[in-house]
């Protein structure tokens, strides 16, 4: 009911959280946007949620590049109307270092996605938001964002900056009638863990693949976030990790 006939923009929608909540909210009626830079990965997605039924758009896309966030948006509002939800999800963690052995580019390319892609998505997407008095935002966070994990001070960084975005935006918009939130989904059974996991440093990658949640129970707490629920964590971190957070969104309270 949350989702009916909304319109819903995921970036970072090719594949993972973000082709599972693309899935999960076209099932719930809402009019998805895909976004991502493999044009053909979230065309082949929207064909198949458009195929089974749904309402949904790719759109190719670098979240880390202004122009091109600005045009996309322009695109989505022109072919669904308002956007009422942003899921900014876009995020890269390769390549994983310590900072002594780190690759400048790589380093900053991670800065420019995951802290600049964010922005980019808020920019576009709050003035049209604060016109109607009303849009929901959530932004993907992590555990990294409050604390520090050896060769991931690009993935901290970022998360911490994407923490401390969430926090603004909501100290200036709120009033406007706007929900802004994070969502920090713990380790989840993407490609990213696999990243993790070749690196071979820090206790994140000498998890088992097991104990990864699907990507299917991030999608269904970011639909649980655009309902009431959300209200609670109005510039703040939801967290998927705790046993609460799962019982809230009706997830079972342990995985596997």
């Amino acid at each position: 009911m949350t989702l009916a006939n909304k319109t819903a923009v995921i970036t970072g929608a090719s594949r993972g959280i973000g082709a599972a909540t693309a899935r999960h909210f076209a099932e719930h009626g809402a009019n998805v946007v895909l976004i991502a830079r493999s044009g053909g990965q979230i065309k082949a997605i929207a064909d198949d949620i458009t195929a089974a039924g749904g309402s949904a758009l790719a759109l190719t896309c670098d979240v880390a590049n202004w122009n091109d966030v600005r045009l996309a948006f322009e695109k989505a509002e022109a072919h669904f109307g308002p956007i009422d939800i942003l899921i900014n999800n876009a995020g890269l963690i390769d390549p994983i270092a310590r900072l002594g052995d780190s690759d400048p580019e790589g380093w900053n390319q991670v800065i420019d996605v995951n802290v600049k892609g964010v922005y980019h998505g808020l920019r576009a997407v709050l003035p049209g938001m604060e016109k109607r008095g009303a849009g929901t935002i959530i932004n993907i966070s992590s555990g990294a964002a409050t604390g520090v994990l050896e060769g991931w001070t690009h993935y901290c960084s970022s998360k911490a900056a994407v923490l401390s975005l969430t926090r603004g935006a909501d100290l200036e918009y709120r009033d406007k009638g706007l929900r802004i939130m994070g969502l920090s989904p713990g380790t989840v059974a993407t490609d990213m863990q696999v990243q993790i996991k070749a690196s071979g440093l820090n206790p994140v990658s000498q998890l088992d693949p097991s104990v990864h949640i699907p990507a299917e129970w991030v999608a269904r707490g970011l639909a649980y976030l655009c309902g009431p629920g959300g209200d609670d964590f109005l510039g703040t971190d939801f967290s998927l990790k705790t046993e609460e957070g799962r019982a809230r969104v009706g997830l079972p309270r342990t995985y596997p």
